[in-house]
């Protein structure tokens, strides 16, 4: 592991009397900067009590803020808007107050998009509990760096990972603002790889010198699960044996559970209203003319397996109202019953097959619910050519 320096005055680059606003300051090059400033502090000015605790707090626009003073971590916060406060340790003399502010990206749209703004310079720096009262630091002088020294030098490379000072990782939990890396071997086969982070918070991830995006464990669902554990690796950036993995930790978590795996998707499926538009293969162009292939253009349901493989089972069809999404769907309160077998006998045992949402079809013995608007919902199975085609027996 190697941690990442915390910066000091003298190698900032920019400087400012108030901190600069994120976006427009790092202009998307990238997640992070640094603001900095420093206080001269005389011993009169700190509490007399040790039990009593000068306060540190930054409001911000977001979305992640680590304060440091004098070099040591007091703390993070991740909001979209927020206001930081932490108990700090202040000195007689200078203390130097570095608060690392860092995005999870851009926004992409909505009105008033150039109006948007992040970042702990939007806002007010303040002290609070000192003998001489509240100090505003809002405008006390500021400098800024752009980037974390680890982007700046590529240690995610393997040429870079050279130009820091590693350390092995001991038991117990990852630290937050640390890099860590190791190497590993591709899975055999050719189904998808990807990575576990659930027992990590947020951060970034790098593959021999690509990066796979943000990983945000830590951003928990309803249910009080991550929103998005697993994260997918490209087959194309990697090599047979030795895989330089990167992973820059911003929070904290648990290094023992990341975990390479591999993924099935033998599991195929597809969810298409009447109301849908027709596959845009549908049409083609001629010498400037748009031209419809077919004498009725209507949407379809497409299913295709990878890897030479068929479609051997057909797991759920509905058409009518079902609900659900795809390893959950169930029936709704409108269902045709011959469903099943009208889209096994387009699609088992074919590499890909293309199924009409078509009523004409579907509700050749009846419309169940009639007037209401009708979505097919299929679920398919992709097996080798030798695994025996399963085929219902409904009617």
């Amino acid at each position: 592991m190697a941690k990442e320096k915390i910066p000091t005055l003298d190698v900032s680059q920019l400087k400012s009397m108030e901190p600069l606003e994120h976006f427009s300051t790092t202009k998307d090059t990238t997640d992070y900067l640094w603001f900095m400033t420093s206080i001269k502090l005389d011993q009169g000015d700190l509490p007399f009590r040790k039990t009593k605790n000068v306060v540190l707090e930054v409001s911000s626009l977001g979305h992640l803020l680590h304060a440091f003073v004098n070099g040591s971590g007091n703390g993070n916060n991740l909001a979209k808007s927020f206001i930081f406060k932490k108990p700090i340790s202040l000195r007689p003399g200078v203390n130097n107050i570095s608060i690392l502010g860092a995005t999870v990206g851009y926004p992409d749209s909505g009105s008033y998009l150039e109006h948007r703004v992040a970042g702990t310079g939007v806002r007010t720096v303040s002290l609070h509990g000192l003998n001489s009262g509240t100090v505003e630091l809002s405008y006390s002088g500021w400098w800024h760096k752009i980037g974390l020294e680890g982007e700046k030098l590529n240690i995610f490379t393997e040429q870079g990972s050279h130009r820091f000072e590693w350390t092995k990782v001991n038991k117990g939990p990852a630290l937050a603002l640390t890099w860590y890396k190791t190497n590993f071997d591709a899975p055999e086969g050719n189904n998808p790889v990807a990575i576990q982070m659930e027992t990590m918070s947020k951060g970034m991830i790098w593959v021999n010198g690509k990066s796979i995006g943000r990983y945000w464990s830590s951003y928990l669902s309803p249910l009080g699960k991550p929103s998005q554990p697993i994260y997918h690796i490209p087959r194309a950036f990697l090599r047979p044996k030795n895989n330089l993995l990167v992973i820059l930790e911003e929070m904290g978590g648990k290094l023992d559970g990341i975990e390479i795996l591999t993924v099935n998707r033998d599991t195929i499926c597809s969810i298409v209203g009447e109301d849908y538009p027709p596959n845009v293969e549908t049409w083609s162009r001629d010498k400037g003319v748009i031209r419809t292939n077919v004498n009725t253009p209507r949407p379809t349901a497409n299913l295709v397996c990878l890897d030479n493989k068929i479609i051997t089972q057909v797991d759920f069809a509905s058409y009518g109202d079902p609900v659900g999404s795809c390893g959950h769907f169930l029936l709704g309160k409108c269902n045709a019953q011959i469903s099943q077998k009208i889209v096994e006998q387009y699609c088992l045992g074919k590499k890909k097959c293309t199924v009409p949402v078509d009523k004409n079809i579907f509700d050749k013995h009846g419309n169940t619910c009639p007037g209401s608007s009708k979505t097919l919902a299929i679920q398919a199975h992709c097996g080798r050519k030798n695994v025996r085609v399963r085929e219902s027996h409904s009617s």
